[in-house]
């Protein structure tokens, strides 16, 4: 009973933070998006929208001017109202990760570790060398918040490596200024910056890059929208109160076990 109690208790926790901090419907459609420029050199692949807002120059990707070999299989925004619905939104998804009660606190390099579900804070600057496992423990609904106040830096061929149903949909970096992402690294999760993301050279991104203020600049990547173009935002996570309240009964009724019929004690 206790391990059931527990293991409840667990899952509403991740529930909550997926309640408070999923993405907007407008913003989740994007793979890119960008609060000055973005700029792509090389055969850069964005599944998703690709958009700029307030800014408006898009370089390098095919269907906008002046054109270029980087291509989009959603739609390109540039400085249109849709753009702007997703900056709001964005900027609310920053907002609720910043202000997230932390569970942990790791080592400023986490390459070599392996990271659990929770909401994990870090002063100034996280970096990645190798590979760090984000173990979901088997599940869906686990939550990895990333609160960093400064920059993220990924090495040379780094990785992050999602374990046990983990989900890139479920993963963020709150970056307090920049991202920077290492030649032919890869990493899973959406990146919230406050200012810009910039890829080295063939580096992987399955999930979101958006920055809010700054520039977005590309070489040559590989960004994979979870759900693909045009995908519909994800079913809401139950009420949170409603959770905690299941879960507080739970705990409760097995506190007050004692009491019960001798056939319901166990």
């Amino acid at each position: 009973m206790k391990k059931a109690v527990a293991l409840l208790l667990y899952v509403t926790f991740c529930l909550c933070l997926k309640a408070q901090i999923a993405l907007g419907p407008t913003v989740s459609t994007f793979g890119v998006l960008a609060g000055s420029t973005v700029t792509s050199s090389g055969a850069t692949v964005i599944s998703g929208n690709l958009g700029v807002s307030p800014g408006t120059a898009i370089t390098g990707i095919t269907g906008i001017a002046p054109g270029g070999p980087g291509r989009v299989t959603g739609t390109i925004h540039s400085a249109d109202a849709f753009a702007g619905t997703a900056q709001g939104e964005l900027t609310a998804a920053y907002n609720t990760a910043a202000g997230l009660p932390p569970n942990a606190s790791l080592l400023t390099d986490i390459g070599g570790t392996i990271v659990l579900p929770g909401v994990h804070t870090y002063a100034t600057s996280l970096g990645i060398t190798g590979t760090v496992t984000l173990d979901g423990q088997n599940n869906p609904n686990s939550i990895f918040v990333f609160q960093i106040g400064s920059t993220l830096t990924t090495a040379t061929s780094s990785n992050v490596l999602l374990i046990n149903l983990a989900s890139p949909a479920n993963v963020y970096w709150q970056v307090g200024s920049s991202a920077t992402l290492g030649t032919t690294s890869s990493i899973s999760g959406n990146i919230l910056a406050l200012a810009s993301i910039s890829f080295g050279t063939g580096a992987i991104l399955n999930g979101r890059a958006l920055a809010s203020t700054g520039a977005v600049t590309l070489l040559g990547n590989t960004v994979t929208s979870p759900g693909g173009p045009g995908s519909p935002p994800s079913v809401p996570a139950p009420s949170s109160l409603i959770l905690v309240a299941t879960a507080l009964l739970c705990a409760a009724i097995y506190q007050a076990r004692k009491w019960l019929p001798k056939p319901f004690r166990n």
